[in-house]
């Protein structure tokens, strides 16, 4: 079992990273990519440039070969050679262009010299998960290429998972997810270097004490804890614990405990059998009714209205 605090976060929310298609775009270009929720888009620039303009987001983003950016709350953005130029829906790209899903996806004008080649994906995550970590990304994360001294990781992952796109061989899918969620937590700590206490909640996960205590809520969301016994685990007095946890990640420890046991709750009405009172008693509840009542807190519905509204959709698919 992995006991950091990031690794347990990430494999609660079902990480998962795929990757759309690799572009060959010739000058004149540009492609509209739509909205879509529960996603954090990236794209990466593995020969050439473009400019990226993310909706909501002021200022248009330069991306030179080598740089990566994730747009982590899946908003709809434009993709282009040049500033100005009316977009095509990706939607149509891959319709005018015959797309299969295999090789390069080509489209643009003839000056091939010239063309930008992009890794296109997200990084997924359950539908349904919460957790003050989405809330702190922001709208967009740009890695120029030379911004970092050991941003040396960034191409040669890109280019190991440039390899097994090609490679189509059996296992190919599982690495390219892999690598992709390598990725995705590379981000993050690059993003939390760029920003320190501004970053938040990622902040205090990728910190040594608070997460050492943040670490041992997920392990053990049954345990009575207190703010006292959580500051021990930090290694930090009772009064610094409450203040830099309850600064950082936007609740207090113990309202943390809380929102772990019912993420943790969550999962466990979707993945298992268990009767409900099972579950309450398996995250520290001995009363199924003051379960009831943290958990529609939460969800804005009773574990019972969950549970039988997954057996619907699963009914439904059958």
């Amino acid at each position: 079992m992995r006991h950091d605090a990031l690794s347990q976060i990430l494999d609660a929310l079902k990480l998962r990273g795929s990757i759309y298609f690799h572009t060959n775009f010739s000058p004149p270009w540009a492609v509209q990519v739509p909205a879509f929720g529960n996603v954090a888009r990236f794209h990466m620039a593995m020969r050439g440039a473009c400019w990226l303009k993310v909706e909501g987001y002021a200022s248009p983003i330069y991306l030179a070969t080598g740089d990566l950016v994730v747009i982590p709350h899946g908003a709809a953005h434009v993709l282009c050679d040049e500033l100005g130029r009316e977009p095509t829906s990706v939607d149509r790209v891959l319709q005018e262009t015959g797309y299969t899903g295999e090789g390069a996806l080509y489209f643009g004008g003839p000056e091939e010299e010239q063309s930008c080649k992009l890794f296109c994906g997200h990084f997924e995550f359950e539908d349904g998960s919460v957790h003050p970590i989405l809330e702190a990304l922001p709208q967009v994360i740009h890695v120029p290429n030379t911004q970092t001294m050991n941003a040396f990781w960034l191409e040669t992952v890109m280019r190991f998972v440039a390899s097994e796109v090609r490679a189509t061989m059996p296992g190919s899918d599982a690495i390219v997810h892999r690598l992709t969620e390598i990725i995705f937590i590379q981000v993050v700590r690059t993003f939390v270097d760029q920003q320190g206490d501004r970053a938040g909640c990622l902040a205090a996960v990728l910190n040594p004490k608070l997460g050492r205590s943040m670490s041992q809520i997920h392990l053990a969301p049954e345990q009575p804890w207190t703010v006292e016994t959580l500051a021990r685990e930090a290694g930090m007095s009772r009064t610094v614990f409450a203040e830099r946890f309850t600064d950082l990640v936007g609740m207090t420890p113990l309202a943390y405990v809380t929102h772990w046991r019912m993420e943790k709750a969550r999962r466990n009405i979707h993945d298992t059998d268990l009767p409900l009172i099972d579950i309450a008693e398996n995250i520290g509840y001995a009363s199924e009714a003051a379960f009831n009542r943290a958990f529609k807190r939460q969800f804005n519905q009773t574990p019972g209205q969950m549970r039988r509204m997954g057996a619907d959709v699963a009914a439904e698919r059958i």
